[in-house]
């Protein structure tokens, strides 16, 4: 048995490591181009690669060296459901590799990450091809090169969890082959399970399109293939019962934290058009990832002409025609129909990248073109040329009679590369059918012109990634990393023994808190609790929409104390009451606040009708602390700031108390210069609220005072920008300069101020009430007494995982406005812990044993029956 497995690795394992290494080595000479290779300054790190997958690889890198645990985090807006989170971003089988990096070098995790699942996806297709087409070996070395740097995958790499998912489908494919021709199933099972436990998004667009697939390849021979059917669905049936594991958690995290369908409002999909098959089939279009794209369909155009050579010959059935052409109508309609289009997305419209089942239409091509291909001959009366010749007059008449307009992405270059590489394809196929070049020599030959193509269009979508959302320097996020990293542990190392908060002033992402292990309020992810960032935004912090972000910046000392934040980290002086330096590494400072609150405090039942007015948060703040501390006191005032000098600005006024500021002359900064008498005694703030957030998403504000100067965002962070602390009455000039729109319509900005006697006494009172609360990875304990049954008010976001106990007896749970957790104490001395189990996880494993315990027992039946079959033969 040895000497056959090795026989077959010495006559086969070649062509797999060079169907392996001819995409990794184009990715790699495209990356150099771009300048980005290990250790480079540009980084691989482009759109949400940046903000988000390298800090949740980083997270997850904390979590394999036991700094938190695999089931909750306290490092994500507050707290969350990690495991949901590892479900969608983190689940690939190659995850793991993080663990030999440091996070300050998580880029280059990232590069190799990209590289090895870039050649395991043509590593799986090559071997799905050996299996079923009888072609040369450097036939099915050439398919698999272009099905893994098809145009979806490489115009979307800095995507790094879809990755995934090209190395399975390709497997899923050849197991529903092998359970349809042998009754062999185990390949289908564990590529199917180790698809829905790596990601349960990409995973049910796959399930959908292999159920659909099954049906078709049924069809084409009904009468061989209806004894699939069950062992077919009993497979895929098991395969999905254990992987609950994995999605009934995040299933269940997703519709009780918020997560809501989107409403089909119209039946053609947005910015879609009549030439979008033909220009996408073109090499190196790419129109953008961001707003208002059509679908990545490239998969190269050899594979295109084979798939239009399997329609077109007769040596194919009109059945197997029309099985698998009715997948691409299926798949067309869904480009068009925003009905199906929402099916495929699991009725969740995507917010950018848009049209993410379109990689299935790309592997259909490819999958057909090597059945096209194996018809393919000598003899086939000139099919092929004249293919060839169509295509060609298609892509002229498509570039030069359609509307510029809307195809002003593709390019007089990209025509001209497109033609040129048809032109190739024309000389070989006819040299081939006048026997001028051998049939193996045709095969090599086509391979390197598929490798040359593959690497131009690569170029052009990396090239794409970097004109839509630029490559970041490694410098921005790996040299703050020492600096920054030795302040948060230095915090962490001060709140062992009651968990405190940390928040930064001077971001680098949304998601540092991920990366460098503290809590925060600050993150950006599609999987968030939705119910507590809500509240989070009524209370103050900009968290609009789907809650898609959270942000910390431009709130108030208020809510600085009521979500213990203990410490800033800020790259300036912050000036903000009860904040003192502690330490300094490098440009970055550690400030300590001294009036922080706990994760508990103890209250009455009457905290679930503190109003939380929606569209005004002070007042929100105000009515939550006079609860908290049993006083009834006006913590808020304003006044108006006096403009003293503009530059390069027009200011105008509107009905509603609008201020319009445009600019002169574009590109330049919007200044305004403010001056406003503040009492002593008070925190003050400008108050910065637009009046369309959606007009602002590129425009930021920079509030600047002789000892500040703090940018944001002004559609994403909050609107309080600090002025300062003013013990004694005081004159205060500060200058806003507004920049990135041409113009920005804003309230009337009021000044506001905090009154900080109130405010002081307001925590000293809460924090006679509080509760120190010690965490360790899921859980957490707190040692409370109290003479009446009381409430346990949390700023621990409320979710159904969580379980109390109070003196080792579970008591119920109660959301505080949908969003923080809280529980009731009777009067005593109580010792209180509270564990997280993500909802749905111990079923889910109990599917996950049962299920897989169930396919063995199966598999085990079916071999023994199939084994005493061929004896009785």
């Amino acid at each position: 048995m040895m000497d056959k497995v090795k026989k077959s690795f010495q006559t086969n394992g070649k062509y797999g490591l060079i169907a392996f290494f001819i995409p990794v080595l184009i990715m790699i000479g495209v990356y150099i181009s771009l300048g980005i290779y290990p250790g480079s300054s540009r980084s691989v790190l482009a759109s949400d690669a940046f903000s988000q997958f390298s800090n949740f690889h980083a997270s997850f890198n904390n979590m394999m060296h036991g700094e938190q645990s695999a089931f909750y985090t306290w490092n994500a807006s507050l707290g969350l459901n990690y495991w949901s989170l590892i479900s969608y971003y983190l689940g690939g089988i190659f995850t793991p590799i993080v663990f030999l990096f440091k996070n300050q070098n998580m880029p280059d995790a990232l590069y190799v990450l990209t590289l090895l699942k870039i050649g395991a996806a043509s590593l799986a297709f090559w071997f799905y091809s050996k299996e079923t087409y009888r072609l040369s070996k450097w036939s099915h070395i050439t398919l698999s090169v272009t099905y893994s740097l098809m145009s979806f995958a490489t115009a979307q790499s800095e995507l790094i969890m879809w990755l995934d998912t090209f190395m399975y489908l390709p497997l899923i494919i050849l197991g529903i082959n092998q359970i349809m021709d042998k009754g062999k199933s185990a390949l289908l099972f564990v590529a199917y399970l180790l698809l829905f436990i790596t990601n349960f998004y990409f995973g049910f667009m796959v399930g959908v399109f292999s159920v659909l697939y099954y049906f078709a390849r049924l069809l084409t021979n009904k009468k061989q293939y209806i004894k699939s059917i069950i062992p077919y669905f009993i497979t895929a049936f098991l395969a999905g019962i254990a992987s609950m594991v994995m999605i009934l958690p995040a299933v269940l995290d997703l519709s009780t934290n918020g997560e809501k369908l989107t409403e089909m409002t119209k039946i053609k999909t947005a910015a879609t058009g009549f030439w979008d098959i033909i220009m996408k089939n073109m090499i190196g279009v790419f129109d953008t990832t961001k707003y208002d794209s059509i679908p990545f369909i490239y998969v190269g155009l050899l594979p295109l002409l084979f798939c239009i050579f399997y329609f077109v010959t007769n040596q194919v059935t009109l059945k197997n025609k029309l099985a698998y052409g009715g997948l691409f109508i299926i798949l067309i309609l869904s480009f068009y129909l925003e009905p199906l289009n929402l099916f495929w997305h699991g009725f969740h419209a995507p917010n950018m990248f848009l049209f993410r089942f379109s990689f299935l239409f790309s592997f259909l091509v490819v999958m057909l073109a090597g059945y096209g291909w194996e018809q393919f001959s000598k003899d086939n009366r000139g099919q092929m040329v004249t293919i060839v010749i169509v295509l060609a007059v298609l892509f002229s008449v498509a570039f030069f009679a359609s509307g510029k307009e809307a195809y002003d992405y593709v390019t007089l270059q990209q025509y001209v590369v497109t033609i040129l590489f048809l032109g190739l394809y024309l000389i070989s196929i006819v040299f081939y059918q006048l026997k001028k070049l051998p049939k193996k020599s045709l095969a090599l030959l086509l391979l390197l012109i598929v490798t040359g193509e593959a690497y131009i269009n690569t170029s052009f979508m990396l090239y794409g990634i970097l004109d839509d959302w630029n490559y970041a320097s490694r410098s921005v996020f790996s040299d703050p990393y020492p600096d920054y990293k030795g302040l948060v542990d230095e915090a962490n190392a001060s709140n062992k023994q009651s968990f405190k908060r940390l928040e930064s002033l001077a971001p680098i992402s949304a998601n540092d808190s991920f990366n460098y292990g503290y809590s925060g309020i600050s993150m950006f992810s599609s999987i968030r609790n939705r119910h507590s960032s809500s509240l989070l935004n009524d209370l103050g912090f900009r968290s609009r929409g789907t809650n898609l972000n959270i942000r910390y910046q431009n709130n108030t000392l208020m809510m600085d104390s009521l979500m213990g934040i203990k410490h800033n980290i800020s790259d300036q002086g912050i000036d903000k009451y009860g904040f003192n330096r502690v330490s300094q590494k490098g440009k970055y400072q550690l400030f300590d606040n001294k009036n922080t609150l706990p994760l508990g405090v103890l209250t009455d039942a009457d905290i679930y009708n503190v109003n939380i007015p929606k569209g005004n948060n002070l007042k929100s703040q105000q009515n939550l602390v006079n609860h908290l501390s049993n006083l009834n006191e006006l913590y808020y005032t304003s006044l108006t700031p006096r403009i003293i000098k503009s530059t390069n600005a027009d200011i105008s006024y509107k009905a509603g108390d609008y201020m319009t500021i445009k600019e002169k002359e574009g590109e330049i900064a919007k200044d305004i210069t403010f001056e406003v008498d503040v009492p002593a005694g008070k925190q003050a703030y400008l108050s910065i609220y637009p009046e369309n957030f959606g007009a602002l998403k590129s425009s930021t504000a920079t509030v600047s005072t002789d000892g500040m100067s703090y940018k944001s965002q002004i559609g994403i962070t909050g609107q309080y920008y600090n002025l300062g602390y003013f013990k004694d009455d005081a004159t205060v000039t500060f200058t806003v300069s507004f920049y990135g729109t041409e113009e920005v319509t804003i309230t009337d900005p009021p000044v506001i101020l905090l009154d900080i006697p109130k405010y002081q006494a307001a925590m000293n009172a809460i924090s006679e009430r509080a509760v120190d609360f010690k965490v360790s990875n899921r859980q957490a304990t707190a040692h409370i007494e109290t003479p009446e049954e009381q409430v346990v008010f949390t700023s621990i976001p409320f979710d159904k995982g969580w379980q109390v106990k109070v003196d080792n007896k579970k008591v119920p749970t109660k959301a505080f406005k949908d969003g923080f957790l809280t529980f009731t104490v009777p009067s005593g001395v109580h010792d209180v812990s509270m564990k997280f189990t993500p909802p749905g996880l111990i079923i889910g494993f109990i599917c996950f044993i049962l299920a897989i315990g169930t396919y063995i027992i199966y598999y085990y039946f079916i071999s023994k029956n199939g084994q005493k079959k061929m004896l009785k033969r």
